[in-house]
Parts: C-alpha cells; structure tokens; sequence
C-alpha cells in the first residue's frame, strides 16, 4: 500500500488528463452494460411472434444500440488516450527525476553500482508506470464497475439464479491472493536480472577493445550468458506460476459457466425464467465472468509493475551522502583561497586514507601533490571538489566551510583535469564549450591555442566540428588530454584541478601540456597531482605525501636539498 500511495502522488500532476480516462472508461462500461440488455429486449419481442408494432419497436432498439456503439469509439478514446497521455507524461517526468536522482548522488553512490544497471532503472523500471495508469488502472475500474453492474442487473432478473453465478468468485479471490504473493518476488528477481544483464552489456561494449586484443570475447560471451540464463529462469519461475493461475481460474469461470446454463435450463423447465431472461443472463453472463478471467492477467500485470515501481522509489527516495546542508548558500565567484584543517577521511571504516592533513593555499598559487600510489592525492582533490566530506576536520574556499557553500556554486568555481579524460560523443567544439556552452567560437579557438591543441585540431578534415567518437575515440591520449585542458580554461574557474594531466603522454605532448599549465599560473589557483616530478618543479609550494599524511613541504629547490622522500623520489626518476 506504501508503494501505491507513493505512486498515486506521483500521479497526481495528472489528474485531470486521469479524471478525462477515467471517465471515459465508466461511460464505456455503460454502454457495455446496456447493450445486452437492449438485445436481450429485442431477442424477446423477437421471440413472441412479429407484429408491425413490434417490429418498429426492434427497428428503435437497433437505431439506439447502433448510437451506443457509435458513441462508444469516443468513449473508447477517451478512456485510451488520455490514460495513455498521461501515463507516458508521467514516465518522461520521472525518467527525468530518476536521472537527476542518479546524477545528484554522491561518488560513493557509484562505487557499488554498474552504468548498465542504472540504465536499466531509467529505461525499463520506470516505462512500468505506463503499465500501471495506461492499462491496470483502467482495467481495474472498468472490471469492477462492470462487475458490480452485472451483479445488480443480475440480481433484478433473477435472485436465485444470480446467486448461483457467484459460485466461483470466492475460489478465484483465494487463488488470487496466493498468486499475488508467490509471484512478486519472482517478478522482483527478474526485473533486478534485467539490470545486472544491461550493467554485463554495458561493461563489455565499453571494454570491446581489450577483449578482442586478449582474446576474451569466449569469456565475455559467457558472462553475459550466465547473466542471461539468471533473468531467463526468473522469469520462467514466474511465467510457470502464471501458466498455473490462468488455466485454474478459467476452469473455474468455466465450472461457473456450466452450472449456470444447467440451472438456467431446470429454471425455463419449470417456467421460472422467461426466454427474454435467460438471452439477458447468458449475454450479461459473459460480462460478469469476463472481468474475473481478467483479474488473472491483471495481477500478474499489477506484480511485474509493482516490481519495476519499487526500484524506481528506491532510487527517488535513496539517501545523499553529499548534498546541500540547510542554510548553505552561494558564493559567487570565489578568489580562490584554500585551507584544509585537520582533514582525514576514509572510504572504508577504520581504513584511513588521508590523516590529520593541514595546509593553505593563497589565491593564485600553483601547488603540487606528490607521492607513491595510495597515499591520499587523488582523494584530497576529490575532496576540494566535495565528492566527499571529510571524516574529520573542515575545507575551507575562501574562509567558507565546503559544507556550507551549495554544490552548484562550488563546483562553478572548480575546473578538473583528470588523467582518463571523458570526451563526450560529439563534435571537438561541443566537447571545449562542455562547461560554457553560451561561449563564442573564438572563446572556445582562445582556449584551444593556450592549451596547445589549436593546431592539431586544425589539421583535423572537418577543424572545430570533427567528431570524436564515443569517450574520444577517434583521438589520441594527447589530444584528449589537451582537449580537456582547453575545456577546463575556457571554464574559467578560479580553482583548476590538474590529477595526473600528464600521466600517460609522450615526452614531447607532456612538454605542450607544461607550457599550457604554465601560461595560466598565477591567473587561478592551481592544485596539481603528478607522478612525474619534473612536471611540477615550477610549483610555488610541492606537498610530499607518505601513509595519507604531509611529510615535507616547499619549493622544488628547497625540498630537493632535503635528504628525504622529495629528493630520493628525484633520484629514483632521474635513475628511470
């Protein structure tokens, strides 16, 4: 009940579009209902021997059923369309609150979740919204207005004979309730198969090319095999529950069926029922079971959508670990000024990334990160950033606490650069303008010069509008570094980020880089992580990290004089 509630306010942007279907959908039922009685009249006069008057009176009677009909497509439309309309109006709405959930989560969010997954959630969890209000709500409506019609109409014709024609209701509700809790859980399974196969797609189309040049496409295609195989047997558990459901209630409305006819014929033995009547009830008999077979179908529906409905709650209603903190407020365009205070952090209780870290960074400055693998960089600028929040201890932008600035308007303020670039499928311009789309072409040509990349796009048969590919693909790592230097300059943020920019170029594009990095110092703050040394000598202050903590701080030239880890890092440099 919590789940439908839940999407009953969902809902309710569209209520009148509903209201419209609903009331289509009663409208539709009426007729429905009326027009066996009309015949059932018909079949009467019909039977008690033609006369001229009787026959006009037929002649009326089938110029108002064919008015119902008639009536009845628009009924039909209504009831149709404007559940339709405002079932996949509501789906596109919360596609779009489901992304953005998605998109608002906090890092840690990611570190258990697949992309096909989460796909999975947008595309296929939430179309069941569609199911519930374009085919189940009206289906539910209309079987119980039918129902409760048919009973009425039934029980004015005949008390006793419509007594006998419930019979099977109670058997069918019983059944219904048993089949109802055994298959939800199936129908959970597989709408959570149906993701984890989506995620082992997704994973393998992005990694295509390190499973051909090892050959692995015979491992890959089992994985995704035994992924398939998970949703496939889910989902024939749950298809053999309903294939034992719907014949049971069939037989059932069936037995109901027979019992009906054989009493209707000992009633019109012993003239207890007239001809007119048993016409009417044979014609309303199929209304009245019609709806029970269908509550076969709708639950199994009712089960699948609630199933997909679930998971989409989940994802609206998940908890942000890094979100804005009441009273948070924007900041504008910050100097850049950076203090951390008795910072530590930890991703895993009780494992200790970075570890009473304190230091400032004054506006303009070019500071430097460096140390082994794992010592805590690439998480201290991810917390600049406020992918995380420190465990303990405060990060200050000038002189704010993180926490108390907005997201939106930090992370205005932060330009990164990361050592994977992701290069969006689109053109080299798109991909510059990414952060500033309202930026002028000779912007984005400026921002591309300094970053030292203007001529390797110019040489490119298509210049500025030359696709990249999927994540760039069509580039090299150089390139796509530069690119990503460019997109971060033409941001304009007073805090550029730069975690190992260099990491994996030549010697020659890492000279390009350099000379990228140093025409911007001094116009911005610049935080930089890098593994090869020789690319930070000219930053103002190089902090030496060892186990997550500061161990020397300074210049290169001061540091270096040093017989510590900065000049024993050197040599072994030096020495490769």
């Amino acid at each position: 009940m919590k789940t439908l509630w839940r999407i009953a306010k969902e809902a309710v942007r569209y209520k009148w579009w509903l209201l419209l279907a609903i009331f289509g959908t009663l409208a539709l039922t009426a007729v429905n209902l009326i027009a066996p009685r009309i015949m059932a009249a018909m079949t009467g006069l019909v039977a008690e021997g033609m006369t001229e008057e009787k026959f006009i009176s037929v002649l009326w009677m089938a110029g108002a059923l064919l008015v119902l009909f008639l009536i009845r497509i628009l009924f039909r439309f209504l009831s149709s369309y404007c559940s339709h309309r405002a079932a996949w109006k509501l789906v596109l709405e919360l596609r779009m609150k489901v992304y953005n959930a998605i998109q608002s989560f906090s890092m840690d969010y990611f570190h258990n979740k697949q992309t096909g997954e989460l796909l999975s959630r947008v595309m296929n969890d939430v179309a069941t919204f569609e199911l519930i209000y374009a085919h189940i709500t009206p289906d539910i409506i209309t079987n119980f207005v039918t129902l409760t019609g048919v009973t009425i109409i039934l029980f004015s014709i005949n008390p006793q004979f419509a007594l006998i024609t419930c019979i099977p209701i109670p058997f069918i509700l019983v059944s219904g309730w048993i089949f109802s809790h055994k298959v939800r859980p199936n129908f959970q399974k597989m709408q959570k198969s149906q993701g984890e196969l989506s995620a082992q797609l997704q994973d393998n189309f992005s990694g295509i090319k390190e499973i051909q040049v090892f050959g692995r496409q015979h491992s890959a295609s089992e994985k995704v095999l035994i992924k398939g195989k998970d949703l496939t047997h889910n989902m024939l558990r749950a298809l053999k529950l309903s294939a034992i459901f719907h014949p049971s209630v069939e037989f059932l409305t069936s037995l109901g069926s027979v019992i009906v006819v054989g009493f209707g014929g000992y009633l019109a033995f012993k003239d207890q029922l007239s001809v007119a009547d048993i016409v009417g009830f044979m014609l309303y008999l199929a209304l009245f079971y019609g709806p029970i077979t269908g509550v076969a179908q709708l639950l199994e529906s009712a089960q699948q959508a609630l199933a997909g409905a679930e998971r989409v709650i989940e994802i609206l209603d998940a908890p942000r670990s890094v979100k804005d903190n009441p009273g948070a407020s924007s900041i504008g365009k910050a100097q850049g000024h950076i203090s951390f205070e008795n910072v530590s952090f930890s991703y895993i209780e009780g494992v200790t990334i970075l570890d009473d870290v304190s230091f400032n960074v004054k506006p303009g400055q070019m500071i430097a990160l460096v140390g082994a693998t794992g010592v805590g960089k690439t998480t201290l600028s991810q917390l600049i950033s406020r992918f995380y929040d420190p465990t303990a201890g405060k990060i200050c932008l000038d002189g704010n606490d993180l926490r108390g600035i907005t997201l939106e308007s930090l992370r205005r303020n932060i330009s990164i650069v990361l050592q994977d670039t992701f290069l969006f499928n689109g053109t080299i311009e798109e991909n510059i303008a990414f952060a500033r789309p309202e930026a002028s072409f000779e912007d984005v040509e400026a921002a591309a010069r300094i970053a030292r990349i203007h001529e390797d796009i110019m040489l490119m048969p298509d210049a500025y509008n030359t696709q990249v590919g999927e994540r760039g693909v069509k580039l090299s790592g150089g390139q796509k570094q530069r690119i990503a230097i460019a997109r971060a300059i033409l941001c304009k943020a007073p805090v550029l980020i730069l975690d190992e920019a260099t990491a994996s170029v030549d010697v020659h594009t890492e000279a390009q880089i350099q000379q990228a990095i140093n025409e911007i110092a001094g116009t911005r703050t610049i935080v930089t992580i890098a593994h090869r040394l020789s690319t930070i000598r000219n930053a103002d202050v190089i902090f030496v990290f060892e186990k997550g903590r500061i161990v020397q701080s300074g210049s290169h030239a001061e540091l270096i004089d040093q017989d510590d880890l900065y000049q024993k890092l050197c040599k072994v440099q030096e020495k490769a």
